[in-house]
């Protein structure tokens, strides 16, 4: 049942992430006049950051922990290859779109590499074992 258990928040823990590295990267081209705005930054730091302890406190798991950033890799890297059809999602028109393109890339991964190292170097909390009951403690029978 523990293995059900686990796979269930690595497949919760690989859908938020999954979702939430699209978001990011369509929000990379966001603008308020001239000026981009780094939304997407932010929330590659903020979401790589929360999601790595987040799974790790609720699964109990090393390994869950790993999978938000490596989902949020793969859509990301994804995003800045571009497709047969000529699609490219993290474009690099301008000075400002290349900058703010480079920075979510860098340091969206920094910040992944930051949370799983730090998940991976803290103790994993396993339950106390149940002590055998081994009588009322008066010295036993006699």
């Amino acid at each position: 049942m523990s293995a059900v258990r686990t796979l269930g928040w690595a497949v919760l823990a690989a859908a938020v992430a999954f979702w939430l590295a699209a978001v990011e990267v369509f929000w990379l081209p966001l603008r308020i006049g001239p000026v981009p705005v780094p939304l997407s930054v932010v929330g590659a730091v903020a979401g790589n950051l929360l999601l790595v302890a987040w799974a790790q406190r609720l699964s109990g798991s090393r390994l869950v922990a790993v999978v938000p950033v490596a989902v949020w890799l793969v859509v990301a890297v994804g995003a800045s290859v571009r497709r047969p059809e000529g699609d490219l999602v993290i474009t690099g028109e301008t000075t400002a779109a290349q900058v703010v393109g480079l920075a979510f890339l860098l340091l969206g991964v920094l910040a992944g590499s930051f949370a799983v190292g730090r998940a991976l170097s803290r103790p994993v909390r396993r339950p106390e074992p149940v002590p055998v009951d081994a009588g009322s403690g008066t010295g036993g029978a006699r």
